[in-house]
């Protein structure tokens, strides 16, 4: 979902007495300081070469330094202080700071100390790399698979098991799609913090303007086209597009979805990348071209161009300039912000070949929650994160709730939880809440590939999703291309990660006192 404002943190102090540092040439601080130095790449392509490496250097050897300022003494009070970064700014920040306080008020050994990072991802990585992580981070659910690559996520099945749980029963407790996206090569590394689906969001007043029934949304791809079509309105004089009722790419953060949908998939059934192999795949490309084929890719860059970015009232649907979209369980919140009054309406996704035939097909995503490797406090992170992930499924008042829903409730999203609390389903403030808590519990609904080359497939993905849609290239040569590619990477990834896990495996057998019979969370694996 999208970012908040940028926060900005002065770089000054000390580091803390007392505050742990992981040994310079540690195998996993090498490995993340790596990863580190990939994801500043990422941020500086259009610098020169050495002008790269410097802010590489000067941004990791400044991270115990960032991370020391937003660290802050032991309270006076003797509380252990923890702290927990998030991406959240705006009233989703005023959201979770009202359930970190609940969290202090309900006890008085731990102190949770909130702080709003921008970039949350790159500096978590950065200070976990400097050695000096935050006690807890949110991150997206993407990331999971890149961050367990390198080492760098503490993981919590000691942490569920001590306190007399199994794995199975306390993941049991989450629909299948959510409890999927913690795990990574058969470990739990995350919980969720606020879950999400993407449904299709439709403007009923421009249906009723177009003759169309305002209740009924598009069930299949035929009628997502044709409802499309009539929805379009084009200048009596100049021809130009002045409204359309649906475009693949508004708003183009989920193009790795349409081969799902189609019915197609990014890797098969032996992990072998199979974007350029699945038939289902090339239908998806096709139909994408032939939305610029129909409507004329100059038509529509012009009409898109007046367009604002999602968090303001220029953006297409906002401003009633485009009819359908799919978005997730938070635009509502937007909705109500930048075009109140706007009457919608929520539903699945029309049928494309995707799904099964006992549910639809769906997309579900998940705010994440991690304890970094190298934390001073991992036990008292862990008390945090499995409170956040409580639930009370009696709850009739909101002073009854577990902090999942209670957060979930003041975001306005669906809770990831198999039971919801009457309390939650009675005050929850979205009209279309039980959409998406069906599509989030529907067979047919998938979540990203958890891999840790994922930044790098959605790249091209979306790269080749974009060439497609502008014709600069075919969907035949376009899925091509992009498979020639991810397969070329995967293979790299896969031998990687082969050395470092033997690498490591050697570190792990010299150093002393450790127990080879029974693999330590806390040591290289």
């Amino acid at each position: 979902m999208p970012l908040g404002a940028d926060e900005r943190f002065s770089i000054s102090g000390n580091r803390p007495p007392g505050s742990v540092r992981l040994p310079r040439r540690h195998p996993f601080q090498l490995r993340v300081r790596a990863l580190a130095s990939t994801l500043l790449l990422q941020t500086t392509r259009d610098r020169s070469t050495s002008g790269r490496r410097l802010i590489i250097g000067l941004f990791i050897l400044l991270a115990g330094l960032f991370v020391s300022a937003c660290r802050p003494d032991q309270p006076a009070d003797g509380r252990v202080r923890i702290v927990y970064w998030e991406k959240w700014t705006g009233t989703e920040g005023a959201a979770v700071q009202e359930v970190v306080d609940r969290f202090n008020s309900l006890q008085d050994r731990i102190y949770v100390e909130y702080l709003a990072v921008s970039q949350v991802d790159r500096k978590t990585i950065v200070a976990t790399a400097g050695g000096d992580p935050p006690d807890v981070a949110g991150i997206w659910a993407a990331q999971v698979a890149t961050f367990a690559d390198n080492n760098a996520l503490t993981p919590l099945e000691d942490f569920i098991e001590a306190d007399g749980t199994s794995v199975d029963e306390f993941l049991s407790r989450y629909m299948p799609v959510y409890a999927d996206m913690c795990l990574f090569d058969g470990r739990v590394f995350a919980l969720p913090s606020t879950p999400a689906t993407i449904a299709l969001h439709w403007n009923k007043t421009l249906f009723r303007e177009a003759g169309l029934d305002p209740e009924r949304p598009p069930r299949t791809l035929a009628e997502l086209d044709e409802y499309a079509r009539r929805l379009t309105k084009r200048d009596p004089d100049t021809g130009e597009i002045t409204q359309i009722g649906f475009l693949p790419q508004e708003p183009g953060w989920w193009p790795w979805a349409f081969f799902g949908w189609f019915g197609g998939s990014l890797f098969d059934e032996e992990g072998e990348v199979s974007i350029g192999s699945d038939p289902h795949n090339l239908t998806a490309m096709e139909w994408v071209r032939s939305y610029t084929e129909e409507y004329g890719l100059d038509d529509i860059t012009r009409f898109t161009s007046g367009f604002g970015g999602f968090a303001s009232p220029q953006f297409g649907f906002f401003s009633r300039r485009v009819a359908m979209v799919f978005q997730g369980v938070w635009f509502d919140n937007y909705m109500s912000q930048f075009s109140p009054g706007l009457d919608y309406g929520a539903a699945p996704w029309p049928e494309a070949g995707g799904g099964t035939t006992e549910g639809p097909f769906a997309i579900a995503d998940a705010d994440i929650l991690i304890i970094p490797r190298g934390t001073s406090h991992p036990k008292e992170a862990w008390e945090f994160v499995k409170y956040l992930n409580s639930v009370n499924p009696k709850a009739e008042t909101k002073a009854e709730l577990g902090g999942m829903e209670l957060l979930c409730l003041l975001q306005a999203k669906n809770s990831p939880m198999h039971d919801w609390s009457p309390y939650f389903l009675r005050a929850h403030p979205h009209p279309y809440i039980g959409v998406f808590r069906e599509l989030a519990s529907s067979p047919g609904v998938v979540h990203l590939p958890m891999v840790g080359i994922w930044q790098e497939y959605d790249r091209e993905i979306t790269t080749m999703f974009d060439r497609i849609r502008l014709l600069d290239t075919t969907p035949n040569a376009g899925l091509a291309y992009t498979h020639t590619r991810i397969t070329g990477t995967w293979n790299r990834h896969r031998k990687s990660m082969q050395r470092q896990r033997s690498a490591a495996a050697k570190a792990a057998r010299k150093l002393p006192g450790t127990d080879r019979s029974k693999p330590n969370p806390s040591q290289i694996e």
